[in-house]
């Protein structure tokens, strides 16, 4: 098959010819037929996830057909429909017994754990876990981004951010995760306040649900500062979609008493440890809570949305490349590129 290989971190990623992967034993190979370019996978390039051993291909969030099923896999064929969590659960821990397979103690992620989905097949693990159906009314540009940014943004939302209709809520960057952070919150009848350097990302939020949008400032008080101004008090729930010590701080700031900051964006080590305003925290009764993608069982709700018409990721979509540009455009995911969501199409 064709993918887009890295043989170390930071070099240039290339297009290559590499063994088609097999099915394991319970698991499936999907044909991908369209993957999201995601800053995830940028961070990954880097070195900055501890899973990745290279030569590595990249790549988490996808939508496809099965095209193999492993030994014992039952109630799945060749041909269906599917997309999967970027967190791949075992099914049998004690996180997954409880239901919360989306902090599963022995996950697999495609793109990190092991080879991903910028590449014409993709294998996983535990099948009958983690396989989604999708429904023949969602396209696969809607799908691609479910197993990753709009899912992540729903569960952050909706069910960590417990949002509410009337509800004021801000979301500190407009990338793939915040854009549809802004939609999911507006679907639910909250006010939504947007924050991004990009004049192009904050029409975007304009476009897709925000009541205010605001220019990222430098400093995070003057940010956190017009928000409150804004909303009488704070926002009742703040998102941080940018993953940064900045836009983290900046979210709790910008909270409103017994407000709840919802943390998305990555903050990997190589960062350092942001500067968490505990202060406020104790003195507001704040809440932080974090959030990590959704597990395959909790998906209905949101394709129900999503088959309605209530919510339509396809309308975040910006352009969709094939694997050569795919290569490129991943070193370039620490700068400002191309507002929405950017898909790559293996077939291309």
């Amino acid at each position: 098959m064709r993918a887009v290989v890295f043989e170390e971190f930071g070099a240039q990623p290339a297009v290559r010819e590499v063994p088609d992967p097999a099915a394991p034993a319970g698991g499936a190979v999907i044909r991908v037929e369209a993957t999201g370019l995601c800053r995830s996978d940028w961070h990954g390039w880097r070195g900055h996830d501890p899973d990745i051993r290279p030569p590595h291909v990249p790549g988490h969030e996808f939508a496809g057909v099965i095209e193999t099923v492993g030994a014992g896999v039952t109630g799945w064929a060749a041909g269906d429909r599917v997309t999967v969590p970027f967190v791949c659960a075992c099914g049998r821990c004690d996180s997954c017994l409880a239901g919360d397979q989306q902090v599963c103690e022995r996950q697999t992620q495609p793109g990190f754990t092991h080879w991903g989905s910028f590449a014409e097949l993709v294998a996983i693990e535990n099948a009958e876990v983690n396989l989604i159906r999708l429904p023949d009314a969602i396209g696969t540009a809607a799908a691609a981004s479910l197993g990753c940014r709009f899912a992540t943004a729903f569960r952050a939302v909706v069910a960590q951010g417990r949002v509410a209709a009337g509800e004021w809520v801000a979301v500190h960057g407009c990338g793939g995760v915040g854009l549809s952070a802004v939609m999911i919150a507006r679907a639910a009848g909250a006010r939504v306040v947007a924050v991004d350097p990009s004049a192009g990302a904050r029409e975007l939020a304009r476009r897709h649900g925000a009541d205010v949008v605001l220019e990222a400032m430098a400093g995070e008080d003057a940010v956190a500062a017009a928000i409150r101004d804004l909303t009488g008090g704070g926002a009742h729930l703040s998102i941080d979609a940018v993953g940064s010590a900045a836009t983290c701080a900046s979210s709790v700031r910008s909270l409103r008493r017994r407000g709840r900051h919802v943390q998305v964006g990555l903050l990997p080590a190589v960062s350092g440890a942001p500067a968490v305003p505990m202060d406020r925290v104790i003195a507001l009764e704040l809440e932080l809570r974090g959030s990590h993608g959704m597990a395959a069982h909790a998906y209905p709700a949101l394709l129900e949305l999503v088959t309605s018409g209530t919510l339509r990721p396809d309308l975040l979509v910006a352009d969709t490349m094939g694997l050569a540009e795919a290569a490129d455009a991943l070193t370039t995911m620490d700068r400002p590129t191309v507002p929405g969501v950017r898909l790559v199409d293996p077939r291309i």
